[in-house]
């Protein structure tokens, strides 16, 4: 399954009414080390397909949505379940980090 795009109009209904958990990339087309994440995140939409949501958002397209959430830097992973945010990863980190994250 490949990855989600979220924007204003869609997050509520992918993320917090989600029956799964969702993983939300929030990145910039800018940021390099939001370049290098991509292809991480990628594999944990094809892995975890069907048992997590693997979700990218555009800080530039939809800064409202980022500065609700606090994102003060990218890249900046956060984790929801049943619609309430329970894990923030900031900064490029290894494909084991955000597997642990979900646990």
């Amino acid at each position: 399954m490949s990855t989600i795009t979220l924007t204003q109009d869609n997050f509520q209904t992918e993320v917090l009414q989600s029956e799964l958990p969702v993983l939300v990339d929030f990145w910039a087309p800018w940021c390099g080390p939001c370049q290098m994440l991509g292809p991480v995140i990628d594999e944990l939409a094809n892995e975890l397909s069907g048992t997590v949501k693997v979700c990218k958002l555009n800080v530039d397209d939809n800064s409202s949505l980022a500065s609700q959430y606090g994102i003060a830097s990218v890249p900046a992973v956060l984790i929801f379940n049943q619609g309430q945010l329970k894990n923030t990863l900031i900064g490029f980190r290894q494909k084991q980090d955000y597997l642990d994250a979900l646990k």
